[in-house]
């Protein structure tokens, strides 16, 4: 059983940073995309960023130049860096992990975080 442990959220004025992390627990081979979403009330949730095997990094244009994602591969953790931060922001943050297990090396599986509230005040 594969769990995704998410952490750093919380409240912060407009033009204020936080970083969140995720990580998975359990029985893992490897690896392929690490990514966030969110979802604010009364809206679908939405592709915050991703990155997938090779480095390639894509964030939603309403992120981009602000968040940074990274990952540790080390440590199999993806973080999300939040500067200059909005009160449309303001949302769940859920971490999503494509992955596969040891017992299936050669099946992806994607999991998703239990999410992290991100309330940004004006």
């Amino acid at each position: 059983q594969v769990q995704l442990v998410e952490s750093g959220g919380g409240l912060v004025q407009a033009g204020g940073s936080l970083t969140l992390s995720c990580a998975p627990s359990g029985n893992i081979f490897s690896i392929n995309a690490m990514g966030w979403y969110r979802q604010a009330p009364g809206k679908q949730r939405e592709l915050v960023a991703i990155s997938l095997t090779g480095d390639s990094l894509k964030y939603a244009d309403s992120v981009k130049g602000r968040f940074t994602i990274s990952r540790d591969n080390a440590k199999n953790t993806v973080y999300l860096q939040m500067n200059s931060l909005k009160p449309d922001d303001t949302a769940v943050y859920y971490c999503n992990i494509r992955l596969t297990l040891a017992t299936t090396p050669f099946t992806p599986h994607d999991y998703w975080g239990q999410g992290v509230q991100v309330t940004v005040s004006s």
